[in-house]
Order: C-alpha cells, then structure tokens, then sequence
C-alpha cells in the first residue's frame, strides 16, 4: 500500500447509507411531520417496507445493531403485536392502497420470531398492499437459529431471499468475537432453504476482525463459494466501542492494522471477482446473472439503509424500534428504545423520535455521492443541469477533488468524477467531499476501511 494512501485509509467516514446521515437527525420530525409526509405520498409510486427485529439469542461481539438479548419467547411475542399496530397505524395514515417493491425483513434476528408471527404479519402486509412484479421479499437469518420448520414457515411468508450472516469461519476468529457457526450448519441452513424454493441467496462476511489473516478471509470466500450464494457482502469489522459496550471484548490487540485490513479486503475481492463474482460498488459482489448486477449494468443500482439495492422505490417506510424510513420530503427514524416504541404504538401514536427534512441541496448531493457509491463515477453537470443550477455550484468541491486527484483516489475530466479501480475501498473519502454535514460535531464515524 503507497504511503500516501494510509492517511485516507484511516480517515473516519460516514457509510452513506443515507444523505444527509443519521448522525445529523433532530427531534424537529415528529409524528405529526411523518403522517403529513405519508398524506403526500404519491400513490402511483410503489413503496418499500423495511421491519426491525430487534432481538438476538446472543450477543455477536461485532455487532453494530440496534439488539436485545432474550432467551424468552414473551418479549419477542409482545414486540410481533407492536409491529401489527403499528403497520395497521400506517395502512391508516396512507391516503390510499399502494402497491410494495421491496420488503425486507432485518435485526436483531428477525427470524426468532415464532413462525405463527412472522406469518400473521406477512399476511397483514399481503392483504393491504399490492405487489409489484418480481417484488422481492427478504429477510436476514442466523443459520444457528433456523431449522427446518422456521425456514417452511418463511416460504409459506411469502419470502423469496435470505440473507445468512457467516463473517467468518475460522472457528479462532468466531470465538474471539462471540459467534461459533461451524459451515455444516451454514451449508444445512442454505439446502433447507433451496428445499423450500428460496433460492436467491446472500451471505455476509467480514474483513478486519479479532484474530484475522489474509488466509481466513480466503478461505471464508472459498467455502462460502461452495455453496454458491447469489451475492456476497464483504463489510469492514467497525471498532466502535464508545457507541457499542459489547465491542469492549474485543481486545484492541487482537485486531489487525489498517495495512493489514487493507491487505484482507483486497484479497477477499480478488479472490471473489477470480471465483465468477462482479464487484459491485465498495463491498457487495454478486454472480452475473443476478439483478444486481443487471442493476449495475443499467445505472439502476441504489443504496439504502440496508446497503446496496436494485430497488427503485424513493420511499422506505421503516417499522418497528430503531428503524428508519427515507421520504420523498427527508428521513424519519424510531425511538431505539423497544419498551418506549411498544408504549407508544399501543397506544395508537407513531413513534417517531428524530428525522431531518431534506431541501434541494440535500437531494443533490444525495444524488452525486449515491452515484459514486453505486457506479464509481459521477458526471456532475449532468446531475447540475437537472436540479437547474450552474456549474460554479460545485467550485469548492473541485478544487478538492482536484487535490485528491494527484494522489492517485480519482480522474477529474469535464466536471466527470471517476474513482480509480485500485482504490474503490476508498470510494466513501471522495463521497465525503460533497458532504456539507461533515464537521458540524454530530457523530463518530468508523474508518474508511
């Protein structure tokens, strides 16, 4: 790795799942701005529904998530009647039926829900809401939690994808970060899936952990290859310990440098890309003749709060404690707390907690660095010229990109941003030029690798 790379490797950036980010939410979106914003939704535009479980039956010391431990089945129980009211709450403020693109079902653990929940809210959603053509239905599953009866309960839910978290199997590196999963219990859990008719498969893997080398992380690839998911997420270990007590357990000395992060994640891509997979965008990698790739071909690849998407809905509707939802108007975000969401969704009341309203230089922005996220390149007077604004708009953010050009992150042509192939991990410090959020002293972020 060149030397004068180090200090971008290390920078702290945002993720950009969102623009502008959660750090910079407020309490000025409450409940009365979100059902205003619902009366204005367009009805000839589908929607995307996004449900949080917040739980887990252990806590995985990497974790970045919103989650509760329970080894009870009550609190979960409770927090599925939550969810029916408050997607009967939506259905209610919504001006009409719409029809639904995308659900994807995320955690926590959404899959420790009992089969008889999981489908009664499947069935809520099926009975008030249309489906698009080739809508797709996902949830995130652990493979030590699912047996054969939970994943027929998915498919008769209607569920078309699932999403197995792994991040490694070197049984060192599992123990040091709390989250033993032996590649049997993968390979049992993705046959009884297929055996079910799910068979759009992902997995989630991780570079940059406790304990970690460049060989586990191949070999991880390998065997995750073996049982031929449709796409592969390749995410950077975040140390975050002052957000996140748990992560304390992770011992700072056991985990890598950034050369040796850097080194992980680049053998990890090229081991994929030599396996048949596409890279797309900073750490998703999916087979050629998966949709994401289709979307990437066509520019219609996106990014939301669940990384990157083919789905092409401007509106997320985000249920359940923690979960976000993104609006034509600005973001819209859950209390985190799940005894203060289910108190104010049983008594009949959204439970919004914060949000941000966006205005025409947000959604500029937004769209200039979701398209260095999603393509790696960006033609800035094409975007200017559609928001009606002259090209002295971006004056600033030229000549820093103009810096960041002569040290090898980027090529600057006629106003067209294009991340150099060898440096996409560090797609995000080029995103973070156009970020007029940065440095207003709200958030801590994670490194850019």
């Amino acid at each position: 790795m060149e030397n004068n790379l180090v200090q971008f490797y290390d920078a702290a950036v945002p993720r950009y799942t969102s623009y502008p980010t959660a750090p910079h939410f407020s309490p000025e979106v409450d409940n009365d701005i979100y059902r205003n914003w619902l009366q204005e939704l367009d009805p000839a535009k589908p929607l995307s529904l996004y449900l949080h479980v917040p739980y887990c039956r252990q806590m995985c010391w990497y974790c970045g998530c919103h989650t509760k431990i329970t080894a009870q089945d009550n609190p979960i129980k409770f927090y599925a009647n939550a969810l029916r009211s408050e997607i009967r709450m939506l259905i209610k403020a919504l001006p009409t039926r719409f029809s639904v693109s995308h659900v994807h079902w995320g955690g926590g653990t959404p899959s420790i829900l009992s089969s008889e929940d999981f489908i009664s809210i499947m069935d809520l959603i099926d009975q008030n809401f249309d489906y698009t053509q080739d809508a797709e239905r996902a949830i995130e599953i652990d493979p030590r939690t699912v047996d054969a009866l939970k994943i027929e309960a998915l498919a008769k839910g209607g569920v078309n994808r699932a999403s197995l978290g792994i991040q490694d199997f070197n049984p060192v590196v599992q123990t040091a970060i709390n989250r033993v999963q032996s590649f049997d219990v993968t390979k049992q859990a993705v046959e009884n899936l297929r055996a079910n008719g799910i068979t759009h498969i992902n997995f989630d893997l991780m570079y940059g952990l406790p304990l970690q080398s460049s060989d586990d992380v191949r070999r991880t690839v390998e065997l995750s290859h073996s049982l031929q998911p449709d796409r592969i997420a390749l995410f950077g270990y975040a140390h975050v310990p002052w957000m996140k007590s748990h992560m304390k357990m992770i011992q700072d000395g056991d985990l890598p440098g950034t050369v040796a992060r850097v080194e992980h994640a680049k053998s990890a891509a090229e081991e994929l890309i030599r396996l048949g997979y596409q890279q797309i965008g900073l750490d998703h990698f999916a087979l050629p003749d998966d949709n994401m790739c289709k979307a990437l071909v066509g520019n219609n690849l996106n990014r939301n709060f669940q990384g990157y998407t083919t789905d092409q809905s401007e509106t997320l509707i985000g249920i359940g404690a923690s979960s976000i939802g993104s609006l034509p108007q600005g973001y819209a975000q859950n209390i985190v707390s799940i005894h203060e969401y289910e108190r104010q969704i049983l008594n009949n009341e959204f439970a919004i907690s914060k949000g941000i309203m966006i205005n025409t230089e947000d959604k500029i922005r937004r769209e200039v660095i979701e398209r260095l996220m999603c393509d790696l390149t960006v033609d800035l007077d094409d975007i200017l010229t559609k928001f009606g604004k002259p090209k002295s708009f971006f004056s600033e953010e030229i000549s820093r990109l103009q810096s960041l050009e002569k040290v090898g992150l980027l090529v600057l042509k006629d106003n067209r941003v294009t991340v150099e192939e060898d440096v996409r991990f560090l797609v995000r410090n080029v995103c973070a030029v156009f970020d007029t959020y940065l440095g207003t002293g709200a958030g801590r972020y994670s490194r850019a690798i």
